[in-house]
């Protein structure tokens, strides 16, 4: 099989590995790419937003699948010029994707569909969104989200008025997130624990993936801004049986459905963030592809082909397929640039992958990674590296995680030391 991955980062990466190990590929091309993936596949010089030359290379090149991983792509509907030229894609329409794309779409298509969520406002108008912040109504702390894709960093927990004014008027005059934050969500603050939740569906077929964490914050003991991912764990300690029925009963099962009544059927992944609080689980977000870092642990837990998987998808031939997934956990710490998520220098010799990658159950996942002209491994990003380790257990893979992590070195490394933490203490207290 000739397969075509979009993307360049530790989602793509995972994929990359899973990929290369399946009896059905006879070739593999990533547009763009990194250094990393470039040890499973051929790379092609097109950035993952460049819509018009991804349909040409890829209806040019006759690929029989391919596997779009970042969001900008959907959401600038790459899926459905490649499915117009009579080609197997994996990932939803623009239509069934602004799910992700838009976030006040989403918050209304969850009131629509009944689906429990945090209570909401929708502004896109400066003076009025300072009105209510100002008002009685607002009950801090709040949260303030830019309604489009911002990269996992549109997010902010305002704590009073003053921040959430100021926060909202700088996204909306388009100074924070250009034309992805001329709309603005307020939502209510849940209390509760984060969960993450995927779907793989093909519009009428679902199968549900292992459970999993992430942690969003930049420090430990969830501290400092919210970035595209620190690190994540599975399966989940917090989400058990009776949890995940509910899920699948008020959230899932109506989010397919709801999808589909609208015309939208969604075929691919959905990713749901959940907040798991004393009324019950309550949908967060939507994403429309694999999460990242969730995929670096997501994938390796997979007993099968997740090429078969994801062919079979994109084909609309889910039905009758079965996921089979290993016992043990898995643990994927990300280890970043200084700075991220804010500005951050690149170009930063990388030392060690190989030392880590000889640890049994250990891979390496790049995100952010080139080489430079004298081809030494070097930053390129944010997020640099994925450092994922299977165990037994979330304490001996967490374990091997951060023995991986320890033999990798660059000037500048930061890293959050808490990943799956507060998992293992509430499993020891169980």
């Amino acid at each position: 099989m000739k397969v075509l991955l979009v993307g360049s980062g530790g989602r793509e990466a995972a994929l990359a590995w899973a990929f290369s190990r399946s009896p059905l590929l006879s070739d593999l091309a990533c547009a763009p790419g990194n250094a990393g993936i470039a040890r499973h596949a051929r790379r092609i010089a097109i950035p993952a937003e460049n819509v018009d030359a991804l349909a040409e290379h890829a209806i040019a090149e006759a690929y029989d699948l391919v596997v779009i991983g970042p969001e900008a792509p959907l959401v600038s509907g790459l899926a459905d010029r490649l499915r117009e030229a009579g080609l197997a894609a994996f990932g939803p329409s623009a239509a069934a994707a602004t799910i992700e794309g838009s976030k006040a779409f989403s918050k209304e298509f969850m009131a629509r569909h009944g689906i429990p969520t945090a209570g909401f406002r929708i502004f896109d108008d400066p003076a009025a969104a300072s009105r209510y912040l100002l008002s009685a109504s607002a009950v801090y702390p709040l949260v303030v989200k830019a309604d489009g894709l911002a990269a996992g960093k549109g997010v902010v927990i305002a704590e009073d008025s003053q921040t959430a004014v100021e926060t909202a008027e700088h996204m909306l005059s388009g100074r924070a997130f250009g034309d992805a934050g001329r709309r603005v969500v307020v939502e209510e603050m849940l209390r509760g624990r984060e969960a993450s939740f995927f779907v793989v569906t093909d519009g009428s077929t679902s199968l549900e993936l292992p459970t999993c964490q992430d942690y969003k914050r930049a420090h430990d003991d969830d501290r400092g801004p919210n970035t595209g991912g620190m690190g994540t764990y599975s399966p989940s300690v917090w989400l058990d049986e009776r949890t995940r029925r509910t899920l699948r009963e008020t959230i899932v099962q109506p989010t397919v459905r709801g999808l589909a009544d609208e015309g939208r059927p969604l075929s691919g992944v959905i990713f749901i963030g959940v907040m798991l609080t004393d009324d019950g689980p309550k949908a967060l977000e939507y994403n429309a592809r694999f999460g990242d870092p969730e995929a670096q642990v997501l994938i390796p837990r997979l007993d099968g082909d997740w090429l078969e998987v994801l062919h079979a998808c994109a084909r609309g031939e889910l039905a009758g397929t079965r996921l089979r997934f290993r016992d043990e956990a898995a643990v994927c710490v990300v280890m970043t640039s200084a700075g991220y998520p804010g500005a951050y220098e690149k170009g930063v010799p990388i030392e060690g992958i190989e030392d880590a990658e000889r640890l049994s159950d250990v891979m390496v996942f790049h995100a952010g990674t080139e080489l430079d002209a004298s081809g030494r491994l070097v930053t390129a990003g944010g997020r640099v590296l994925g450092v994922t380790a299977i165990g037994s257990d979330l304490a001996a893979a967490r374990d091997r995680a951060y023995d991986g992590v320890a033999r990798i070195r660059w000037t500048g490394e930061r890293h959050r030391s808490d990943i799956a933490a507060d998992a293992i203490a509430n499993s020891a207290r169980a």
